[in-house]
């Protein structure tokens, strides 16, 4: 194949200045220049604020590249650029050959022409976003409201992620660059465009379509070759200059399915499509995928069905992994969806104010199990509906949609991100509310009419939230009986945790609260007189309005006052875990009501305060621990509202279990009060209440006892456990004695672990590890005296026994007042 791939290293320049600098390819000036020492880290303190002149400025990328005679007898020979950000000028040898204004479309440009045999030179001209959407705004027909997410204006109204320009957990950085593929490439005849497949299953047989878009140079019969399942199909037909379809369809009998994590195996088959001058390979899961609307008495359900089984979906939202792009690599999209799954999640949401990702992501996830919620790239502004930008939209959109299309993991293709909240956010939409309405909608069908034209298997969801395609502009913040939610009430509305309990959501798509990040992620940004919650530096890298603040007041409402700023931390990290926690478990135990709870969010793109439960850098927070216990597939959940106290078995396998529950009633001291023991089968993706009770006939101190519940649950060959511990008061209420932790390292057969033991009870006991990169397999746990608990350590780095040691730190509740 006649191929120069234009990765690696290129020169960078300010337009206007004579100064060259390197930089790497796929890539953004930012961190070109980071490298260079010619900005300071943007993360740093707030030194966001002395690089904001980068983003005003137009930047040259540009390097040579050498053709061969053979290259240049091909029939074409064509440029391919993916993510190109955003308004971008391309030369060849002087000459331009391609204007790009839409960092999420595949540009693919003749330049035959422009070359010539040995040197050539590229150079790539972007220009200021910044500058470019005032332009935009300046030709507007009608005034178009952006959020006050956003630090630069009128970002809307240009097709460059969303966050980029800043969010209410995000930095202000307007990169630029090319961040990922990018090459020349020469063909005689035709070229490949996209695969995908369409997907035909009945009882025990699926018919695969596999379908090859081949643009041709000039008409003529062109051999393709599809390799499927081990049999080859050869294809030979005249073909029209420009774009043609080709077909083949292979009939599988007893296919391996594809599931979600936690239901079944992710097998894939693996696709293959030959021409003479390209060859392009898929790796393909074979599923169904449905969105199931039906009536029941709490309003419209709506659930995911895969392979005819509905799935509760278990997960968070994702955004970009980092503000700088350059830093968005296949080992930190592992590294984060191994954590997701390692979390016992089988969902992702694609928030719509980032990007649509690299292909490694959409890979991954298919490996992985983990579905993805697909918002397209709107999120809480409004958005122009001129044709001009619509059509610019349309080409967006057909790149993507065929791209992702037989992506076994994409489960739903969403509009955009609170776009219809919007309307009712903005003055200007508030006040001429038809209009307004009407732009929005003529956008959004164009998006519906391109999901059912290039992925018509998949479903259009017009927004999140919102009441489905027939109802998509119900109040989908407060109304728990349609659709998906975004349920708010208790971070924003200022509610205590109970405030979970208010709504049963059908789909909750989106809810959070925040925490601090940990020590070691703060000795990133920051230097010892920062430590302090409301320090300068601490506020800057605290982007929600009163964030500091509903932290601080939720503490007040269930802890009494941390001591010390490393106490802080570490309880604003626990109420995290416990926020979400009250939630999920709720919700989980209302299905089939409630189908799915995705909680915001999974990820930072910088350190900061923020609601993810994964730390910028991979570390897992205490929620992130929580999630895995709380996502597991068989869990107990004890539930105390409306002056009642129910104990909950949940079960999410697809076959029935046999639940076997010890709940153990303690005082503090850790003696025993009273034990109740449950058994029963919880039938296959349902559950079970055990116990209730009202919380006036306890028979015990309410602020001196606690409760551990265990459970065994077994089925088909699996034996599944689960630990939850409940308090029946405040945290603040309850005099919890100061119990003594010892740790050690230790060795097994798995690697390093740690051993803990205590004298007392010991509460949300938690390990971090300064300076060693790695996670635990549980962490933020309950210790009784006499009972050692050991965990394991998997580590990120080479790290010996002596070092793990040294940088454990171990913390619990009783020790931070």
């Amino acid at each position: 194949m006649n191929k120069i791939d234009l990765k690696g290293i290129w020169n960078l320049k300010q337009l206007g200045r004579e100064s060259i600098i390197s930089a790497n390819v796929p890539g953004d000036n930012h961190s070109a220049l980071l490298t260079a020492g010619q900005i300071p880290d943007p993360y740093f303190r707030k030194n966001e604020t002395d690089v904001q002149w980068v983003g005003e400025a137009d930047w040259e990328y540009s390097r040579e590249f050498n053709v061969s005679e053979e290259l240049l007898e091909c029939d074409s020979v064509f440029l391919n650029m993916t993510m190109l950000d955003t308004f971008a000028v391309v030369s060849i040898n002087g000459k331009k050959v391609c204007k790009g204004d839409n960092m999420f479309k595949r540009y693919r440009v003749e330049l035959k022409k422009y070359l010539k045999s040995g040197k050539n030179k590229i150079s790539i001209l972007f220009k200021s976003a910044e500058k470019e959407a005032l332009k935009e705004a300046k030709n507007q027909p009608l005034k178009i409201p952006y959020t006050v997410n956003n630090q630069i204006p009128h970002c809307n109204l240009i097709r460059k992620v969303q966050c980029h320009p800043g969010w209410d957990w995000g930095i202000c950085l307007m990169v630029s660059g090319i961040y990922d593929e990018i090459y020349l490439q020469g063909i005689t005849s035709a070229r490949i465009e996209h695969i995908y497949t369409e997907q035909k299953h009945s009882k025990n047989k699926c018919s695969v379509t596999a379908v090859a878009e081949l643009y041709v140079e000039s008409a003529g019969v062109i051999e393709t070759v599809f390799d499927f399942n081990g049999e080859k199909q050869k294809i030979s037909k005249n073909l029209k200059a420009g774009l043609n379809l080709v077909k083949a369809k292979f009939d599988l009998v007893n296919p391996k399915l594809w599931w979600p994590a936690g239901s079944g195996d992710q097998f894939l088959y693996e696709l293959k499509v030959k021409i003479p001058d390209d060859i392009l390979s898929r790796k393909i899961g074979l599923r169904t995928m449905e969105v199931i609307r039906e009536k029941d008495v709490h309003g419209t359900s709506m659930k995911f069905r895969v392979n005819g089984v509905d799935i509760f979906c278990k997960g968070a939202s994702w955004i970009p992994m980092d503000a700088m792009p350059e830093r968005q690599t296949r080992e930190v999209y592992e590294d984060l969806l191994e954590s997701a799954r390692l979390a016992n999640m089988n969902m992702l949401r694609v928030w719509g104010g980032g990007q649509y990702e690299k292909e490694d992501f959409y890979e991954l996830c298919d490996e992985k199990g983990l579905m993805v919620w697909q918002d397209m790239m709107f999120a809480c502004s409004l958005y122009p509906a001129t044709d001009s930008f619509i059509e610019n939209v349309l080409g967006e959109l057909e790149y993507q949609l065929k791209r992702l299309r037989s992506h076994s993991c994409i489960a739903i293709w969403c509009g955009d991100n609170e776009v219809i909240g919007g309307l009712g956010w903005h003055t200007e939409s508030k006040e001429n509310p038809k209009v307004y309405l009407v732009n929005y909608d003529r956008l959004n069908r164009e998006l519906g009419k391109a999901v059912e034209k290039y992925s018509p298997e998949h479903v259009f969801w017009p927004s999140s939230p919102c009441g489905g395609p027939d109802t998509q502009f119900n109040d989908g913040w407060h109304d728990d009986s349609q659709g998906d939610m975004h349920y708010w009430d208790v971070w924003f509305g200022d509610k205590s945790f109970d405030g979970y309990y208010d709504v049963k959501p059908r789909f909750c798509s989106e809810f959070g609260f925040q925490s601090f990040s940990s020590k070691k992620i703060i000795d990133s940004f920051a230097i010892e007189e920062d430590y302090n919650i409301f320090s300068p530096v601490m506020d800057f890298h605290q982007r929600c309005d009163k964030g500091n603040i509903n932290i601080i007041n939720m503490i007040g409402k269930y802890f009494r006052m941390p001591k010390g700023f490393d106490d802080f931390l570490y309880v604003s990290q626990l109420q995290h875990g416990l926020a979400i926690k009250t939630a999920v478990e709720y919700w989980r135990s209302l299905q089939p009501v409630c189908m799915g709870s995705l909680y915001w969010q999974l990820n930072d793109n910088w350190p900061l305060a923020s609601w993810a439960s994964i730390e910028y850098g991979g570390n897992w927070k205490q929620l992130h621990y929580q999630a895995k216990r709380f996502f597991a597939p068989a869990i107990t959940v004890p539930l105390q509202k409306d002056g009642k106290f129910e104990i909950w078995s949940v079960n999410d396998r697809h076959h029935n279990l046999d639940f076997k529950v010890q709940a153990t009633i303690y005082n503090l001291d850790g003696k025993k009060l009273d034990s109740m023991d449950f058994s029963a089968t919880v039938k296959a993706g349902n559950t079970k209440k055990f116990k209730e009770i009202k919380i006036e006939n306890l028979k015990f101190d309410l602020d001196n006892s606690f409760m551990l519940i265990e459970t065994t649950a077994k089925g088909q060959g699996e034996t599944l456990t689960h630990f939850n511990t409940h308090f029946f008061a405040p945290y603040k209420s309850c005099e919890l004695r100061k119990a003594k932790v010892k740790h050690s390292v230790i060795e097994n057969k798995n690697g390093l672990a740690v051993e803990l033991s205590t004298d007392q009870p010991a509460f949300f006991v938690n390990l971090e590890t300064s300076g060693v990169n790695g996670i635990f397999d549980d962490n933020c746990v309950t210790l009784m005296p006499e009972k050692q608990k050991i965990l394991s350590f998997i580590p990120k780095q080479k790290v010996t026994k002596d070092q793990l040691q040294k940088a454990i730190k171990v913390k619990h509740l009783a020790e931070t007042y």
